[in-house]
């Protein structure tokens, strides 16, 4: 007998085809919309129901995703670092609160419409692999999964290209109840990440000095959590050659820029790093990326204890910035990955 998998439904293309393939697989399934606090507009539940012909639940876990995710993000900005939340929001509210939810219901899985691949070895451990679509592969969003909570996950958009599935969709007489490609901050809505921090969540700007390397005073900033590492705009300091954010110095609520040179480094300090695969040595060739958008290059991981580890990069990157996430690969596959310091 199939197992019964819960869907993690948005109302996009993604998650109809995600419960739509698992259907046609035989699997019971039944999808859980989660609220927010922070949509724009109400899902019309029925009609992604009806397509699908499955029961759709809605649940509130208004509170829970503004404790996990909303306040990580703020800390993160006041921090002067740049947040990146789905890698927080896919351990603790999609693998997290929301598997509870969706395990108390009778599933034994959490599906969603992540564009990433899964296998499992002889002895039940999990391997998070990219998914084949190189333009839409997401698996870096979920390399902070433990392996309990990949042992419990379904990703059965891994196999297959966007546009395979746009394709199977409208087949299918699928249609979306939301427009366009979900964002990187899906609780950010018509406004930038500043105006949100500012009106939504009242963190008040602190106006301070912009400086160069040297200390030399360029201009005023209206916020350090406006800017972040590598942003070239909105630092409005005439120059013979364009500025780009260096640093943001909290002590002394300062925005240091420099040239573009000025954004290499050959090495970054990571924390809090989750391992899917523990590394056997000390030292370890992967390559990483420290962003999501960002190619994965060839880097040395020395491991250090307490979950921290220095990368050292084969070729200076540019713009490596505290609080995103550096995830490390083996050929495909994820081994984990942690915090920028």
């Amino acid at each position: 007998m199939t197992a019964t998998i819960a869907v993690a439904i948005s109302g996009g293309v993604d998650s109809l085809m995600t419960a739509f393939l698992l259907r046609q697989s035989g699997h019971r399934v039944f999808g859980l919309h989660f609220l927010t606090g922070y949509e724009a507009t109400p899902i019309p539940i029925h009609k992604i129901a009806g397509q699908l012909n499955i029961a759709v639940e809605i649940v509130d876990i208004r509170d829970a995703f503004k404790k996990h995710v909303v306040d990580y993000f703020t800390r993160t900005y006041k921090a002067c670092k740049t947040p990146n939340p789905c890698l927080v929001c896919n351990p603790s509210i999609k693998f997290g609160i929301l598997y509870d939810m969706a395990h108390q219901m009778g599933a034994k899985r959490l599906a969603t419409g992540h564009y990433a691949r899964l296998t499992r070895n002889s002895s039940g451990s999990s391997h998070l692999l990219k998914g084949v679509d190189p333009k839409k592969d997401q698996a870096y969003f979920l390399a902070f999964l433990s392996q309990a909570q990949l042992s419990r996950a379904c990703f059965p958009l891994g196999e297959l290209t966007k546009t395979e599935v746009k394709a199977r969709a409208a087949d299918s007489g699928l249609k979306p109840v939301t427009a366009g490609e979900s964002q990187d901050v899906c609780f950010i809505k018509g406004s930038n990440y500043g105006e949100f921090l500012t009106c939504r969540l009242g963190l008040a700007p602190e106006p301070g000095d912009i400086v160069d390397e040297q200390g030399r005073v360029l201009g005023r900033h209206k916020g350090l959590h406006l800017f972040t590492v590598g942003q070239r705009r909105g630092i409005n300091c005439p120059s013979s050659e364009p500025y780009y954010v260096l640093r943001m110095d909290r002590g002394s609520n300062q925005l240091v820029v420099g040239s573009k040179n000025g954004l290499n480094a050959t090495e970054c300090r990571v924390d809090s790093i989750n391992w899917i695969q523990p590394p056997s040595k000390r030292i370890i060739n992967v390559h990483v990326k420290i962003r999501y958008r960002h190619t994965a290059v060839p880097a040395a991981v020395s491991i250090l204890d307490s979950g921290r580890a220095v990368v050292h990069f084969d070729q200076p990157e540019a713009a490596v910035t505290p609080g995103q996430g550096a995830v490390f690969y083996k050929d495909d596959e994820v081994l984990g990955g942690g915090f920028i310091v």
